[in-house]
């Protein structure tokens, strides 16, 4: 049940970041949203792990600021990889990342506080 609500609010967190840059667009409708949570939630799980591992040094070094960086190279490559996300450019991808994380966190913190989960 949490992975759906964690999946369901990374969703939402895509069509925020979409509403707020112009230069991210999701096409397609409710389900490409999921489509493109789905896919952008594997890519970081494998392969953003192992990134911000091999990286490490330069996220203790930057106090966490080079995890952004990942998590934007991971949002470009979700738009490599899926037809149904643009991602303009890398400063989009950036902003877009800082976006998606800040709303899926705060939401997460909302709905994993709830008890009826």
């Amino acid at each position: 049940m949490k992975l759906l609500v964690r999946w369901a609010i990374l969703a939402l967190a895509f069509w925020v970041a979409t509403v707020l840059l112009p230069g991210i667009t999701v096409i397609g409708g409710f389900w490409k949203y999921v489509w493109v949570a789905l896919l952008f939630g594997l890519i970081n799980t494998f392969i953003g792990s192992v990134l911000k591992l091999l990286t490490l040094p330069a996220i203790l070094i930057t106090f966490g600021l080079f995890s952004f960086i990942i998590n934007a190279a991971m949002l470009a490559l979700t738009s490599r990889w899926s037809a149904a996300l643009d991602v303009k450019n890398f400063g989009y991808a950036l902003l877009g990342s800082l976006i998606i994380s800040v709303v899926s966190s705060i939401l997460n913190k909302f709905f994993m506080r709830a008890r009826w989960l």
